[in-house]
Formats: structure tokens, sequence, C-alpha cells
């Protein structure tokens, strides 16, 4: 008979830990583990995968960098095939005392086996430019691939727009000035 008036008192709190459990699904998607960097220095964006799409495991992790995020070398990942795609920035950057022009446009990681149920992280690192906005966030968008399905992490605020009100939102840091 106690045991039943226990487990009456636990009711609503395993209800309560199955809506919670539920929760962070709707919730989740790629992010970056640093939230913000020191613009003028090499910043590691290390990508967050949570999960699949839709149950479906993922196979594949497209990243196209920011403007001023220069001179980029992504990681590579056993088992996952790495390509770049380089290009012209948009205008030219100071490195080191040297004046560059191009460099890696995007980074992608495919031919990979991520169950849904598994978190993995893709990483790489760039230098962020000395000019820079301090106090303003770069993005990241992500294009994960899962066989015929994907999920587009790409949404960036428009001015006035909120974050929160974006369905999925790209991967953000914000910028800060070098202490």
């Amino acid at each position: 008979m106690r045991n039943r008036f226990m487990l009456a008192g636990f009711r609503p709190l395993f209800a309560a830990g199955f809506l919670l459990a539920g929760a962070p699904a709707a919730f989740a998607h790629v992010t970056l583990e640093t939230g913000e960097a020191a613009i003028g220095s090499s910043y590691k964006a290390v990508l967050r995968v949570p999960h699949g799409c839709e149950g479906k495991a993922t196979t594949a992790i497209r990243v196209k960098m920011p403007e001023g995020f220069i001179a980029v070398k992504p990681m590579p990942k056993p088992g996952w095939k790495l390509e770049t795609v380089r290009g012209k920035y948009a205008a030219p950057y100071q490195l080191w005392g040297e004046t560059v022009t191009e460099g890696v446009l995007e980074v992608k990681w495919s031919g990979g086996d991520l169950p849904d149920e598994f978190y993995d992280e893709f990483v790489m690192r760039g230098q962020l430019s000395a000019d820079l906005p301090a106090g303003e966030k770069l993005y990241f968008p992500v294009v994960q691939e899962c066989g015929e399905a994907a999920e587009r992490w790409i949404e960036i605020p428009q001015a006035g727009e909120s974050e929160d009100s974006l369905e999925k939102p790209a991967p953000a840091i914000t910028l800060r000035r070098k202490k």
C-alpha cells in the first residue's frame, strides 16, 4: 500500500519528465560550441550536430563561410570525405601582413553515417578579419543532408527580426573586440 502512495506522488514528475524529454528535439539544431569570438583572432568553429533529419542518419554537412572568416582549414573526420570550395572573397583582407583575396568559401563533409540517436562535431579553423564589426553576429549557414532528406540551418534574421522567431536559424557567434 505504501508503494502505491509513493508512486502516486511521483506521477506528476514522470509526466513532466516525458514532456521535457520530447522538448529538446523540437528546439535542437546545429549550433557552434563557442558563442563569441574576438575580431582579428583565430577562431575554431566547432559545429555540433545533435540529431539527424526526421529520424534519418546524417550523411553530409555543408557549411558556407561568412564573409570575414578567412584562411579556413577544416579538420578531416575518419569515415567522412572532406571537400572545400575555393573562390574570391567579396573584399581583400589583411592576414599576417599579406593581402588575401581568395580562400575557402564552403566546406563539405560527406559519405559518413551519423545515426539520428547520436551526436557529433565537425571542426574548422580560420581567422576573423580585424575589420569585422564588434557587437554584431556572424552566421555560418549549414545544410545537413540525410540521404534524400535535408535540414537547412540557413536562416539569418533581418533588421528588427529576432533569432528566436526563426524556425531554422544558422549557427552564429557574437563578435567582440580583443581583450
